[in-house]
């Protein structure tokens, strides 16, 4: 049985196998981004690689709100299977397809239409930008198949299920890398070959996805229908706060690269490699907050709070262990981490040193990642959307900012480290004296989201 039941049994035990198979999917997720540029940029070229570069960022940004929709689908769903609704259940699960189709249709159609007006608003390069609109286009077609995939992976883990969404998402990294050269070297299609490569390896899983969660019932799937407005409103409800979430973290982020652009290219460059390392050490704290999420929900719907504080409490703990021996490795290595991007010395001595000065203050960020994601559990959306806010704007920019001007370029490491810091004292502080466990979704009690 792949599905998991957290409303008993060991916490410790179901952590440690729901998190590790969403580890290594989030992991694969990072690989296939990895195996694209690599890719393109061996066999087509940097102008290929820049412009595939500003396209993906365009799709990720413009599909933040509608990812945000979807991880909404975890705390519902994960809600309804502790509250062991099987009707509300199937019934908001229909939902979520329609609603979701329904803002992928409209948002791949927009998308499509206005993909060259926002490259240029984003000042893509005059030799990148038919390269990157053609990227884009194609992105925007298989829209739907994006969101599918995603979207059943999200549904499983809501219902205990981490290991299936871990196969698709294989067989989408496996079939990207063999589609790319094929498509790149082979047939000789230029940009429009990478960007099929995505779409139809994608596409494939989520159509294998949908055949199999079918024909085994693992998911609650009915002819779509027409959901209740009550329905519709209580998605939007905590989908809105998550999908500005995500915009928030996108727009920080970019508040970050706009102080680091203040100083000189190694500058720049080393802290492009420092962040592709990055992204895979938050992979483990992104795991548990996404368990976690999953598993307090359940017990949650189910009213079993004393459990809801041990998850909280075991994933802390998880998190620590795991981050701060992550963060020795990187201490010990990050010379040679980030020597397989970047070979500069000027570059590489500032990706090393960044790398040392904030590896131990990853341990606070997931922090951060555990108790938002047991709060989201509830369904506290707008909360974690002040949390993501202060956490980045009231902290994490002007702390990098101040920092840097005072003590020069390590100042970025040692602002962002600080507001890891500060930030999981404000997720602590929510998470011990907060009203989330005063959330209720479904006041009735028969699941009508009113």
């Amino acid at each position: 049985m792949t599905q998991q039941d957290f409303t008993h049994g060991s916490i410790r035990r179901q952590l440690i196998s729901f998190a590790g198979p969403i580890m290594l999917t989030n992991l694969l997720q990072v690989s296939y981004q990895f195996i694209d540029s690599l890719w393109v940029g061996n066999l087509l070229g940097a102008n290929a690689l820049g412009a595939v570069t500003i396209s993906s960022t365009v799709v990720v940004t413009v599909l933040a709100f509608i990812i945000g929709i979807n991880n909404a689908t975890l705390t519902i769903l994960s809600q309804q299977k502790g509250m062991d609704d099987e009707a509300g259940l199937k019934r908001y699960v229909n939902a979520f397809i329609v609603l979701l189709s329904t803002l992928s249709i409209l948002v791949g159609l927009i998308g499509y239409l206005f993909a060259e007006p926002l490259l240029l608003f984003l000042n893509t390069p005059a030799e990148m930008l038919n390269e990157a609109k053609a990227y884009l286009e194609i992105n925007f077609i298989g829209i739907l198949f994006i969101m599918g995939y995603n979207f059943i992976g999200t549904v499983l883990r809501a219902l205990g299920d981490s290991k299936t969404p871990l196969r698709f998402v294989f067989i989408a990294v496996v079939l990207n890398a063999i589609l790319d050269p094929l498509f790149l070297s082979l047939f000789k299609w230029g940009i429009h070959g990478a960007a099929w490569a995505t779409v139809l390896a994608q596409g494939f899983s989520f159509l294998l996805a949908l055949g199999y969660t079918f024909r085994r019932q693992l998911v609650p799937y009915s002819v779509p229908y027409l959901p209740s407005k009550e329905d519709v409103w209580l998605i939007l409800k905590l989908g809105i706060p998550a999908g500005l979430q995500m915009m928030v973290i996108f727009a920080g982020v970019t508040a970050i690269l706009s102080v680091v652009n203040s100083f000189e290219g190694a500058v720049v460059a080393g802290f492009g490699a420092s962040q592709r390392i990055d992204s895979l050490i938050t992979i483990p704290a992104m795991a548990l907050g996404t368990a976690v999420n999953s598993m307090a929900g359940q017990n949650i719907g189910a009213n079993q709070w004393e459990r809801v504080q041990q998850i909280a409490v075991y994933g802390t703990i998880f998190n620590v262990i795991i981050m701060l021996s992550i963060a020795s490795i990187v201490f010990l290595f990050a010379e040679g981490f980030t020597k397989l991007f970047i070979q500069e010395k000027e570059a590489v001595t500032f990706g090393a040193d960044y790398l040392k000065i904030i590896a131990f203050f990853y341990p606070f960020i997931g922090i951060n990642f555990i108790l938002n994601g047991i709060v989201r559990g509830a369904g506290a959306m707008y909360q974690v959307l002040v949390l993501n806010i202060l956490s980045f704007w009231l902290l994490r920019y002007p702390l990098t900012y101040f920092c840097s001007s005072l003590i020069g370029q390590n100042g970025i490491a040692l602002g962002i480290g600080i507001s890891f810091i500060i930030s999981s004292i404000f997720a602590f502080s929510y998470f011990k004296w907060g009203g989330w466990q005063k959330k209720d979704l479904f006041r009735s009690g028969t699941s009508l989201g009113q």
